[in-house]
């Protein structure tokens, strides 16, 4: 029954009212390049679009895009796009185009992987798949991270440089509380920041009145400015100067 309960507030978060479209057609990597752009890629919780601007993880990718208009691929993506935003990452790294990853290729990849609720076990999951593919991640940030059935979002593989996680213990949407290094010689912890929203009543008006009742400190993560401004700012730390 918990399972269901949870599984229909994640699903009526995708009811807030949707995005823009521009949001859906990203500009694309230069061609010809020879390196290959920093690869950005974000993934939205429950059954949100990935183009619905009310969302904390829609509008960082917005700002990281403006302030990066070349140099950087920025995208979001459903949560069950986790393979489409796989091969996305494949085709950007394949700069020869011959269909296939050199190690070369390989070695020049700076992806950078973040998530929010079930994003951020989808995040855990393509840096295993990126890992099977002996692809480097530079860094993955999880927010309240809500592990998805078959999946383990606490144990980061050792492909990934550098770990954060985000999350609230309060209501019946809990985020995972601790990530750990399965490699703690190439992986480093950056923190297991706990958040307290009991006392702090942050304002989410844009939500529906029944994710501010039913999920709401999951909700308060999500829009507490607080906590993307500090994801923000360890992405920007790995792109390219602006």
């Amino acid at each position: 029954m918990g399972e269901l309960i949870r599984t229909f507030i994640l699903v009526c978060a995708s009811l807030v009212v949707p995005g823009h479209n521009e949001m859906s057609n990203p500009p694309r990597p230069q061609e010809n390049a020879v390196k290959p752009p920093v690869i950005v890629v974000g993934f939205v919780g429950g059954f949100v679009a990935h183009d619905n601007m009310v969302h904390s993880g829609v509008q960082l990718a917005a700002h990281l895009r403006a302030a990066h208009p070349s140099g950087v691929y920025v995208q979001v993506f459903e949560n069950r796009r986790r393979e489409k935003a796989h091969r996305e990452i494949l085709k950007i790294l394949d700069t020869d185009h011959d269909g296939k990853l050199s190690d070369e290729e390989k070695k020049k990849a700076q992806i950078i992987l973040y998530g929010m609720s079930w994003g951020g076990s989808e995040t855990v999951t393509l840096a295993k798949e990126l890992d099977s593919d002996r692809i480097p991640v530079l860094l993955t940030v999880q927010v309240d991270s809500v592990a998805k059935m078959r999946q383990n979002d606490a144990i980061i593989p050792g492909n990934v440089e550098e770990a954060v996680n985000f999350y609230q213990s309060d209501g019946l949407l809990r985020g995972q509380p601790k990530i750990r290094a399965a490699d703690e010689k190439r992986t480093r912890i950056l923190g297991n920041f706990r958040f307290d929203y009991r006392s702090n009543n942050i304002k989410c008006d844009k939500y529906p009145w029944f994710l501010r009742v039913f999920a709401k400190y999951h909700t308060r993560i999500e829009c507490d400015a607080a906590v993307w401004s500090q994801v923000e700012s360890l992405i920007a730390s790995k792109l390219p100067p602006v």
